[in-house]
């Protein structure tokens, strides 16, 4: 009976050290390998030289690679450069950024259509891109607007700030301009970049995409910049 009850104990210790021995081996502080991710690219290809890509060029990322670029291709063609320009950087997404201005409706719908089909976003205004601005700061709610009147009705929200856009494809480098963009709307104490993409996609939502050109007014910039806004610090 005394050799059993010293076998149990002996075993019983010797399970409780191989215990042991396995928590010290679960706790090592050895680290592991560095992992390197690679950063996604983004190439933006706009229509407008200046006023586009300073736009997408003032968001603050940080986890994405972003290259924009201004053409001054438009409709089609634009929507070519693009497919040039792409092989260059082996991008993981390409955007064409363009409006409908007076270009042919035919050459417009065609110009989304191609992008789409070679897996490209677009990022199309009708009639411009300074109605995508426009949304930052008033709720429009679709419908016919003139891109003649597009920049006085963005002065009209920026007198208060002492800050004037100058449209005919300045830059937007004013950086008083771009907090503005990117700021707290007074009343609704939202950003007005989330403001614009929420009314942008309601506006877009109310056609039926049969035939873009005649959809006036909408924008699907909303599409590139929930993007970006995903690689935002």
């Amino acid at each position: 009976m005394k050799n059993k009850k010293a076998d149990q104990k002996a075993a019983k210790q010797k399970h409780l050290e191989q215990l042991k021995a396995q928590r010290r081996k679960g706790t090592t502080l050895v680290r592991p390998a560095p992992v390197l991710t690679e950063k996604p690219s983004i190439l933006i290809v706009c229509e407008g030289e200046n006023t586009e890509p300073s736009y997408f060029n003032h968001f603050r990322i940080t986890s994405a690679r972003v290259t924009s670029v201004g053409e001054g291709y438009n409709t089609v063609s634009l929507v070519n450069r693009a497919l040039a320009l792409a092989p260059e950087g082996l991008y993981d997404q390409v955007w064409c950024v363009f409006d409908k201005d007076d270009f042919n409706d035919n050459d417009f719908n065609s110009a989304i259509q191609i992008a789409e089909a070679n897996n490209f976003g677009v990022a199309y205004s009708n009639q411009s891109f300074e109605y995508w601005l426009i949304l930052h700061f008033i709720d429009h709610q679709g419908g016919g607007m003139h891109r003649d009147t597009y920049n006085d009705k963005i002065n009209q929200h920026l007198k208060p700030f002492k800050v004037r856009f100058d449209g005919n494809g300045t830059k937007l480098i004013e950086e008083d301009f771009s907090e503005l963009l990117d700021g707290i709307d007074g009343k609704s104490k939202r950003k007005r970049v989330d403001l614009a993409v929420e009314r942008a996609k309601r506006n877009y939502h109310s056609f039926n995409h049969a035939n873009p050109a005649k959809e006036e007014s909408s924008t699907t910039v909303f599409k590139l910049v929930s993007e970006l806004l995903k690689y935002v610090q």
